[in-house]
């Protein structure tokens, strides 16, 4: 909420979502906001595609998202339950699908042209560090995509 006012002024106001925990949005708003997106920010716990339903993504034509940005892989004590309950009715080949590579893979193959997504697990505290890093190169300075990675690396 931090950055969605900080940032207001600048492309925010033509943000769409899903905001806090109150609610996990439906199967049907996943693909709501997929779809009619030019960027897509996922700031959450666990694996993104852990929240989507595989052979509904797979089946989805994503070309106007320019870039999803997954910042994902956070574990806490509910959202490990959540997952390990989740797990128990997946197979292995599809548990290893949702992993980070083959989530960037899918999404590339939907579409989607450009991918930045932690590739291991991190903390929230983290996460909220290379949003601000993100949201500043991105929307304050402009930076291009290549450029943000790079400093996020440094």
């Amino acid at each position: 909420k931090e950055i969605l006012e900080k940032y207001h002024d600048l492309f925010t106001l033509q943000w769409e979502g899903v905001t806090g925990n109150i609610r996990v949005p439906s199967q049907a708003e996943w693909e709501q906001l997929l779809t009619n997106c030019s960027a897509f920010l996922f700031y959450g716990m666990e694996r993104f595609m852990s929240h989507m339903l595989l052979n509904r993504l797979v089946a989805m034509n994503i070309p106007k998202c320019r870039l999803m940005i997954l910042l994902d892989l956070v574990r806490s004590k509910q959202s490990y339950q959540r997952i390990t309950n989740s797990d128990i009715h997946k197979s292995c080949l599809h548990i290893a699908i949702e992993g980070p590579t083959e989530t960037a893979m899918l999404l590339s193959l939907t579409g989607v042209h450009s991918i930045i997504a932690n590739q291991w697990y991190t903390t929230l505290q983290e996460n909220a560090e290379r949003l601000e890093i993100l949201s500043e190169n991105l929307l304050s300075i402009g930076r291009t995509t290549g450029q943000t990675v790079h400093i996020l690396q440094m």
